[in-house]
C-alpha cells in the first residue's frame, strides 16, 4: 500500500488537525511538545500514519476530548457482503 493512503486515516488525520487547531495549538510543534513527541512524530500522525490507539488515547486527554467526540463525523465504510457460492 507504499504511495496511497487509507481513507479513514487521512479523515483521522485531518480531524486531528481540525481538533488541535480548535484547541488553540496553531502549530503541531506545540502539542507534540506537550505529548513529549518529536515533532517528526506528531507530523506522521497528521500526515495520515497509522499510530496506536495509545498514543490517540493519550492525544484526546491532551486535548480535553473524548474518544466519541473525536470520531464524531468519520465513518468506516460498511463492508460489501457478498454471498458466497
Amino acid at each position: 500500500m507504499q504511495g496511497s493512503k487509507i481513507p479513514e486515516l487521512v479523515a483521522i488525520a485531518d480531524r486531528l488537525k481540525e481538533i488541535r487547531k480548535e484547541k488553540g495549538f496553531s502549530n503541531y510543534e506545540h502539542i507534540a511538545f506537550e505529548l513529549e513527541m518529536s515533532r517528526s512524530a506528531y507530523w506522521r500522525l497528521e500526515s495520515g500514519e497509522n499510530f496506536e490507539l495509545k498514543t490517540l488515547i493519550k492525544i484526546c486527554k491532551v486535548l480535553g476530548v473524548t474518544l466519541e467526540e473525536f470520531f464524531h463525523g468519520i465513518s468506516i465504510p460498511k463492508p460489501d457482503k457478498k454471498k458466497k457460492k
